[in-house]
C-alpha cells in the first residue's frame, strides 16, 4: 500500500476515533440525540474543506457514534446519512470557505426532523423540529466548525498534505 492511501486511512480513522469521544462527551450533557442536540462532534463536518479522508472519517464516526449512544436503527442509518452529505457538501463547497459549513445544517434540518418522529414517535412538529436541529447545527457546524477551520488553516499543509518529510525520506532512502 503506498503512503498517500496509507494517510488517507490513517486521517480518516483519527477523524472517526475523534468524533466518537466528541459525541460521547456531548452525551454525557444529554446534548447528543432528540429534538434539541448540539452534538460537538458535528464541528467535525468542517474537514473536508481540507481533506477527502474527512467525508469517510466523519461519516464512519457519527455511525459508529449512533451505534454507541443507542440510537433507534433508523437513527443509526438515516442519521449517518444526513452526515455523510453534509460533508459532501462540505468538500464540493471547500472553495467557498465562509459557506462551506452550511451543508451539514441543511442535510441535518431536513433529514433528522423525520427520523425524530418515525423512529422515536416525538409528536408531529417538522417544522418546529427542523428549527430546533437547525439551529443546534449552526451551533456545532457554523460556529463551532469555523472556529476549527479558523484554528487548523495555518497549519493545513502541516497536517493535512500528502506532501510530508516521511515522503522525502522514502524518496531520499530509495535514492541511495
Amino acid at each position: 500500500m503506498n503512503l498517500k492511501k496509507t494517510l488517507f486511512i490513517a486521517q480518516a480513522g483519527i477523524i472517526a476515533a475523534i468524533y466518537v469521544v466528541l459525541t460521547i462527551f456531548a452525551m454525557g450533557f444529554d446534548l447528543a440525540q432528540g429534538a434539541i442536540q448540539c452534538r460537538f462532534s458535528e464541528a467535525l463536518t468542517i474537514l473536508p474543506f481540507f481533506t477527502p479522508a474527512a467525508i469517510p472519517g466523519v461519516t464512519i464516526g457519527c455511525l459508529l457514534s449512533n451505534i454507541f449512544i443507542g440510537s433507534a436503527l433508523p437513527d443509526v442509518i438515516f442519521g449517518t446519512l444526513a452526515t455523510f452529505i453534509g460533508c459532501i457538501g462540505t468538500y464540493l463547497l471547500r472553495k467557498h470557505r465562509f459557506i462551506c459549513a452550511l451543508p451539514p445544517v441543511v442535510s441535518n434540518a431536513l433529514i433528522i426532523p423525520f427520523v425524530l418522529k418515525y423512529a422515536y414517535g416525538v409528536p408531529d412538529m417538522i417544522p418546529m423540529m427542523m428549527l430546533t436541529v437547525g439551529a443546534g447545527e449552526v451551533i456545532t457546524c457554523v460556529i463551532f466548525g469555523e472556529i476549527l477551520l479558523n484554528a487548523l488553516y495555518p497549519v493545513r499543509h502541516v497536517i493535512f498534505d500528502d506532501h510530508h518529510e516521511v515522503f522525502s525520506f522514502k524518496k531520499s532512502v530509495s535514492a541511495e
